[in-house]
């Protein structure tokens, strides 16, 4: 069984925020100019540039080092279906040489994940495909 370098917590964390973003939709009323309170506080669940989920998901990941973002995007991609836990490797290896085409690494993998359609399924997915149990009640990260 592979080893991972990112820790289960961390990536439960990634799975809980990546969710709270995941069901955010896009801005049904974006010259609203109404005081929020009338409107239900619905703009909250409006997918836009200031998103505190988004800024606070991809500040996390441009801090992680860099093994760990290449596991997490592997583990995106084993959760996708783009292997099994035996191609761990080599899909660790196209991540790698993805990696090593960005400009900004740590920056572009951030981005690259956040624009992952269902980002915190396909990790729950790939970390079920290793047997880890990340179900706990996990509120914080684990630095």
């Amino acid at each position: 069984m592979p080893e991972l370098a990112i820790s289960v917590d961390k990536v439960a964390f990634l799975i809980a925020k990546a969710r709270e973003f995941d069901v955010k939709e896009a801005a049904a009323d974006p010259d609203t100019g109404s005081n929020p309170a009338d409107d239900d506080e619905i703009d909250v669940l409006e997918d836009n540039a200031s998103d505190p989920v988004a800024r606070e998901l991809g500040g996390f990941i441009r801090a992680l080092n860099e093994d760990e973002q290449i596991d997490l995007v592997t583990l995106t991609w084993l959760g996708r279906g783009d292997g099994g836990i035996d191609d761990w490797d080599d899909l660790r290896a196209r991540a790698v040489e993805a990696r090593g085409e960005y400009r900004n690494p740590r920056a572009e993998t951030a981005r690259y994940l956040l624009g992952e359609p269902m980002l915190g399924d396909l990790l729950a997915d790939g970390l079920d495909t290793f047997g880890l149990d990340w179900t706990d009640e996990r509120t914080t990260p684990v630095p």
